[in-house]
């Protein structure tokens, strides 16, 4: 099925003092600013400019550049009154044109002469709270699914800063970014969706761990 994201905006950080959490100074690169000028380069594990303070839960290849549909902006402030711009979920690229229920894992998509392939969905943690200085917005994130993915660099590059993304192969049999998200999150999945995400190849590593927990908690191995 063809899909092309419009890209609203590119956006970068590095790890600076985000504030105090439960006693902790924390740092963290969640916090990003719009790239100005016309491109970009993106490298394995990051464009230009970004980077994250904690690199054993964020960043490397499989969470290598993060991305957000505007598309959930209207319920953001319908549900929760929060007036949503590009970065504001600390994302990447700010797209628009598809959500989670539409990307699946594996989903290749043509950025400039960057290639990138769908790894995961984003897994909420307190460092969206503090961006966004309200406590309830991982739990409104989590329970929504409204998560946004992660992206592998398959090919790097130069690209656009605006313009489109084009998905450029997807396979339907394989599961969506909010089917991926579910798997991990709800609380009475299926085995047999679980087994469904963890058949998709391309999905991350750590994802997969996560899920062979799951499997593993259930008794199913």
């Amino acid at each position: 099925m063809s899909l092309e994201l419009e890209l609203l905006a590119v956006s970068v950080g590095m790890p600076a003092p985000l504030g105090v959490w439960q006693g902790e100074r924390i740092i963290s690169g969640i916090r990003k600013m719009q790239v100005d000028g016309d491109t970009v380069a993106a490298g394995d594990t990051n464009i230009a400019g970004d980077g994250q303070a904690d690199l054993s839960v964020h960043g490397g290849p499989d969470k290598a550049i993060y991305a957000y549909s505007a598309d959930h902006w209207p319920w953001w402030k319908a549900e929760a009154g929060f007036d949503a711009a590009p970065a504001a979920f600390g994302e990447n690229l700010t797209v628009r044109g598809a959500d989670e229920h539409a990307v699946r894992i594996g989903d290749i998509f043509q950025w400039g002469a960057v290639r990138l392939e769908v790894a995961q969905p984003r897994a909420p943690c307190f460092k969206f709270a503090m961006l966004t200085g309200r406590e309830d917005m991982g739990a409104r994130m989590t329970v929504s699914g409204r998560t946004g993915w992660y992206f592998r660099v398959l090919e790097t590059g130069t690209a656009p800063v605006c313009g489109t993304l084009k998905r450029m192969a997807t396979n339907e049999a394989m599961p969506s970014v909010h089917e991926a998200f579910v798997a991990i999150y709800h609380p009475r999945v299926r085995s047999d969706a679980i087994e469904k995400v963890l058949a998709a190849p391309a999905l991350s590593r750590d994802w997969r761990g996560g899920l062979l927990k799951r499997l593993k908690a259930a008794g199913v191995i």
